[in-house]
């Protein structure tokens, strides 16, 4: 034992101003009453205590801090009687403290080999601030005021816990900090104010309180008396544990490197090594087959031998597979001794540097959800010893990774939800409740049926990126494939001609000939089509394998003439360029599908043509819980011709890309009043609701290709940007609108205001047009 008045803050404690000294009093009056009580050997040394005491001269006086040294024989008895009988002092972190304040003066060789920061042989640091010693210590004293003069139990923990790194180690460790203040008296100097408790319980339940509770009962009207009895002992295993339920709980587990890396420092606190290495390996499943994961966080080891990088995925599944129909725990202090056959698989951790291994199969309520990982690198070693530390943690683990299988499949069903189906997350809540009903009526045994799912009264936009000509393109491709490839086959058989001559070679010619005119005469109808196909694919190639077996000095033209009439250049070309700009377009309303909800959610859809449609619906029902005002409106619609300007700009952008030059149309159809939808389960998609509405729906189908009143001119016309709409005030939102693009530099001057052509059923649209400037033609300029 010793008798040493250390500051266990290291000094970093702010000033308490409290009336507090050292007193034996509320001990002695403790040691009386268990006299009194005990009938046991117990009462010999609380009588030999009390004894002593009372025959000193400080058994009713305050000691001064300074002066407490000289009291270590009367220390040491009350430490025979506070301490466990059975527990050796070595054994024990244990130790007597002034007041509230954190000052040791009496313990065990162990609390001051833990605290004292300033010794030679310390292995442990704590950093913590001023502000967080100050905070602790009062809260600890207005707990104590509140239970010992109020009656009042506070909601608040006065057990701490520390943590600080172990100098050896590097590794965290936990200490908790039990403060016995039973030999303390405090009295109070003024009469106290009333407290309202209810008030009180709910702001400390909060994490607060204690700032109302200075004001209401400053310390300087206290007066403390006795001293505090300090055990500390060691919980790292239980908080090493406790951190990675954490990480658990938090629902982001292993999404992370972060909450990756707080479970790996974790087991090593557990097991108090920093060599020993840890990586975890969740077993994935996609139609109950394993697939490869997406994280390898800690040392990847795991992932190294099993992972795409090595195995190929038909294989990845085999060993899966494998392992989880026998699942087995391995383990190895030296895997280099290791030459059994059924170990052949450990050369791949040989060649990684390991030493040691464990492979531990983790379960989850009876099913494998992955295996645990335990190495070494180079020549550190570790036993089985080790291993059993992990024990509490096992159950842990295989939560953790049940929770990222959980996360995965999740992430599964969000893309499913995105990519292929109508049921977005601005929408979800609908059908939500839907299945909640649904659900309802079947637990009740009521007839089931599925609500319909209608949002009513919302501001429908519409929007096209077509690509120009598309299908005349598409004709032109396919007609220059067509006339390539009776070129070629006209070539090879006036070559073989010279070599020989039949009824076949002749009949091949003529009907080559045939072709080639019906070609230039443009007089292919669809059957035409297809049965010149069939000609060149299959009657030409056969006729041709049969030349190159009669005369194998023509296999080599023959293969050739054969390799290019399966190919289709013109239209592969095409059919590129098309890709490249669905996927740009895409690929930039997908990134601005988020960013689009950020103001207001709205459902936005995507339609694959030739190009993009979009259909974009927002309105206060699409959101019952977040007022919608016109700023919510007007907000999207700048978004729409904003977009079509970005759009126009990065498909023009691929022209120097593609190999077949391709341009784009941008149509905006203008409908300023409020619409249903409603969700046809038959289509899995939102349709309009009602006669009126139904009106928006043909209009749409309608005007992609319509003219200008009186002209052959189509509306939409590369680089520019048409809207079109009914009436003027229609256009109220949206001309202000052009009017800042034209004053940013993004559209030109021009605005051209058309009357279009009648569609069947549809009269008095008109439209207006607006060119786009691009980036060369700036820098041009």
């Amino acid at each position: 034992m010793q008798t040493i008045i250390l500051d266990v803050s290291a000094n970093k404690a702010q000033p308490l101003t409290i009336d507090a000294a050292i007193s034996f009093e509320p001990f002695v009056a403790y040691l009386k009453k268990r006299v009194a009580e005990e009938h046991t050997v117990k009462a010999m040394i609380y009588q030999e205590t009390l004894q002593q005491l009372l025959s000193s001269d400080v058994s009713q006086r305050d000691i001064p801090l300074a002066e407490i040294i000289r009291y270590g024989p009367l220390l040491e008895y009350i430490y025979a009687c506070l301490s466990p009988a059975m527990r050796g002092e070595q054994d024990l972190v244990w130790g007597l403290s002034f007041p509230f304040q954190p000052i040791t003066f009496y313990g065990t060789d162990l609390i001051y080999e833990l605290m004292d920061s300033k010794g030679h042989d310390h292995q442990y640091e704590v950093e913590r601030s001023p502000a967080e010693y100050h905070m602790e210590r009062l809260r600890q004293v207005y707990v104590f005021i509140l239970q010992r003069l109020y009656n009042f139990q506070a909601p608040v923990r006065t057990d701490l816990y520390h943590a600080g790194i172990n100098k050896a180690t590097g590794l965290l460790q936990y200490y908790a900090v039990h403060i016995n203040t039973d030999f303390m008296t405090v009295t109070a100097k003024e009469p106290l104010p009333e407290i309202d408790f209810v008030q009180l319980y709910t702001s400390m339940s909060e994490g607060g309180g204690f700032e109302v509770l200075q004001q209401l009962l400053p310390l300087d009207m206290f007066r403390f008396r006795g001293f505090c009895v300090i055990t500390v002992t060691d919980i790292t295993a239980q908080k090493a544990v406790e951190n990675i339920r954490q990480v658990r709980l938090s629902r982001t587990a292993l999404t992370g490197e972060k909450s990756y890396q707080q479970v790996i420092q974790s087991l090593k606190s557990l097991l108090r090594n920093s060599k020993i290495e840890f990586d975890l390996f969740p077993f994935l499943r996609v139609n109950d087959e394993p697939v490869y994961g997406f994280e390898k966080g800690g040392t990847g080891i795991l992932f190294q031998v099993w992972g795409e990088d090595r195995l190929p995925a038909e294989e990845f599944r085999r060993q899966v597979k494998g392992f989880s129909a026998k699942p087995v725990f391995y383990f190895s202090s030296d895997i280099f001794l290791e030459t059994r056959k059924e170990y052949a698989f450990l050369e791949h951790f040989r060649k990684l540097g390991v030493k040691s291994l464990a492979l531990m199969p983790l379960y989850h309520v009876q099913e494998l959800v992955g295996v645990l990982a335990v190495h070494t690198w180079g020549e550190e070693t570790f036993g089985d010893r080790s291993l059993a530390l992990l024990e509490p943690a096992i159950a842990a683990l295989a939560q953790l990774l049940q929770v990222y299988i959980d996360e995965f499949n999740l992430e599964i069903e969000k893309v499913i939800k995105e990519k292929f189906t109508s049921i977005q997350p601005a929408v979800q809540w609908k059908f939500n409740e839907a299945a909640w009903q649904y659900l309802y009526q079947v637990k009740r045994n009521q007839p089931a049926v599925i609500q319909p799912i209608l949002f009513k009264e919302v501001y429908p936009l519409y929007g096209a990126i077509d690509i120009r000509n598309s299908t005349v393109e598409r004709n032109k491709a396919i007609i220059a494939d067509l006339d390539g490839h009776l070129s070629l086959l006209a070539s090879t058989l006036d070559i073989l001609r010279g070599q020989h001559e039949d009824d076949l070679l002749k009949e091949m010619i003529f009907h080559c000939l045939q072709w080639q005119q019906a070609l230039v005469q443009q007089q292919l109808s669809p059957s035409d089509e297809n049965e010149l196909n069939r000609f060149l694919e299959v009657t030409a190639v056969e006729y041709l394998r049969h030349v190159a077996e009669q005369y194998p000095e023509q296999r080599e033209n023959i293969e050739v003439c054969i390799d290019n009439l399966s190919s289709d250049n013109n239209k592969d070309a095409l059919e590129k360029s098309m890709r490249m700009i669905n996927q740009t377009v895409n690929g930039y309303f997908e990134s601005e599908k988020s960013r689009l909800q950020e103001s207001y959610p709205c459902y936005f859809e995507k339609f694959r043509t030739d190009g993009v449609e979009y259909d974009i619906y927002i309105g206060q029902t699409i959101a019952p819980n977040r007022p919608f005002n016109h700023l919510h409106l007007k907000h999207i619609r700048l978004w729409q011709l904003s977009s079509m300007v970005a759009v126009a700009r990065l498909t023009h952008k691929l022209l120097t890309q593609m190999p077949k030059s391709l341009y784009t149309t941008q149509l905006i159809f203008v409908h300023t009043h409020p619409i249903d939808i409603g969700f046809r389960a038959d289509e899995r998609k939102f349709d309009v609701e009602g006669a009126y509405n139904i009106r928006y729906q043909m209009i749409k189908k309608r005007i992609d290709k319509v003219h200008i009143r009186d002209t052959e001119e189509r509306l939409t016309q590369p680089g520019k940007i048409a809207l079109i709409y009914s009436d003027p005030k229609d256009l109220e939102d949206y001309l202000p609108f052009i009017r800042y693009l034209q004053e940013s530099g993004e559209l030109k001057k021009e605005l051209e205001e058309l009357e279009l052509e009648e569609l069947q059923g549809l009269n008095g649209l008109k439209a207006i047009r607006v060119e786009v400037v691009f980036p060369e033609a700036i820098h041009q300029a």
